[in-house]
């Protein structure tokens, strides 16, 4: 039959890891050849399989397909409850930057002695290094790590000590494989970062910081920029700055003030983010206003308020990128699932429409015996 003649090409069973990447089709040639044709060299594995096996291995990318598209609508809710929580907590980031501005106007040009403010000569630098918990996201997680590769060899290149503090699953299997990379601690994320998991990082630099058994805290997370885009970036935990500003590596500081959100939408039918640019207000206190405290220790104690915030907003940003990137992650494997079984179901109506013409031309060419 001409069905016995059916050949096909596979380099594994298909899943939504191997689903997601463009390659996975370029391994796969499905094509019909004669039985005396020379099988085509190559390192995939060959399977004779005939319509049934066809029709079961369309059934099964069906059903993979049905699992990304689903994978991917829950990761889009996911994006927009990470978008609500960064709203939320904006009106006390914006209230906490508004008092350090204006209490450090108060205080002028006077030296202030505070802990998480004190610029000292570096000699060991910790790492918080923010990774996700599961898989399923493209290179999500493979691109911080790197960047945390290259700032360790950075420090070691300019003859400086580090430790790491790991935040998620993916990190710290990461470096529990790696035990000549020195770590301080390991903890794991949620599904929704809270204030008292930044709490926890936050008291732990806090004491590293104090001790001075750090000089410098850095902080790297990936920062959310659209659905399919992400920069893993390296901002300058501690010390802080007095003026309530976020500074990178090279000492660089922006206006906390104004900052970025992204709004989920659709247009046309597909998901889209829209970003704005809001800038917090900072209205001025009245030159008669007094403070009961001497203002050294009402900033000594919204410093570590201010620590925690901008702890708990680099997890949110983590989480949203982490959720964006698994989404579409998700989205490219469904795409290639109806390809390839595009693919599939051409190969198996070819390879059905030989056998119903087979069988014709064995009726006729009975008959005509018979005659």
């Amino acid at each position: 039959m001409a069905a016995s003649n059916l050949t096909m090409w596979v380099s594994s069973k298909p899943d939504a890891s191997s689903l997601s990447s463009r390659s996975f089709l370029a391994h796969l040639p499905i094509h019909i050849h004669s039985a005396g044709a020379a099988a085509p060299s190559s390192r995939s594995t060959q399977i004779q399989c005939g319509l049934r096996e066809l029709r079961e291995r369309i059934d099964s990318v069906k059903n993979t397909q049905k699992i990304t598209e689903a994978m991917k609508l829950v990761a889009a809710a996911k994006v927009r409850r990470a978008q609500e929580a960064v709203v939320n907590a904006r009106p006390f980031s914006e209230t906490l930057v508004e008092v350090l501005y204006n209490i450090n106007e108060q205080l002028g040009t006077e030296d202030i002695d505070i802990p998480l403010t004190k610029v000292r000569p570096v000699k060991k630098v910790a790492l918080v290094v923010v990774t996700g918990d599961r898989g399923l996201c493209g290179g999500f997680n493979n691109s911080i790590i790197k960047k945390a590769e290259a700032r360790i060899k950075e420090l070691k290149a300019l003859g400086l000590d580090y430790t790491i503090i790991s935040v998620g699953k993916k990190g710290n299997s990461y470096f529990i494989r790696r035990p000549y990379i020195p770590v301080d601690r390991f903890l794991e994320g949620s599904n929704l970062p809270t204030a008292k998991e930044a709490q926890a990082i936050a008291d732990d630099v806090f004491s590293l910081f104090v001790s001075e058994e750090v000089d410098k805290v850095e902080l790297l997370y990936t920062k959310f920029v659209s659905l399919v885009k992400s920069d893993p970036i390296i901002h300058t935990l501690l010390p802080l700055s007095p003026r309530g500003e976020i500074c990178d590596i090279n000492g660089v500081c922006v206006d906390a003030a104004e900052d970025e959100f992204f709004r989920l939408t659709t247009k046309e039918g597909k998901l889209t983010v829209e970003r704005d640019v809001m800038r917090a207000k900072t209205p001025e206190f009245s030159p008669i206003l007094q403070f009961e405290q001497d203002p050294v220790q009402i900033l000594d104690a919204l410093l570590p308020l201010y620590l925690n915030s901008q702890i708990l907003r680099s997890l949110q940003e983590s989480l949203a990128s982490e959720l964006a990137a698994r989404m579409s992650a998700m989205s490219n494997a469904t795409d290639n699932a109806v390809e390839l079984r595009k693919n599939l179901s051409r190969v198996y109506n070819r390879a059905r429409q030989a056998k119903i013409t087979g069988e014709i031309l064995e009726i006729v060419a009975g008959a005509n015996a018979l005659s």
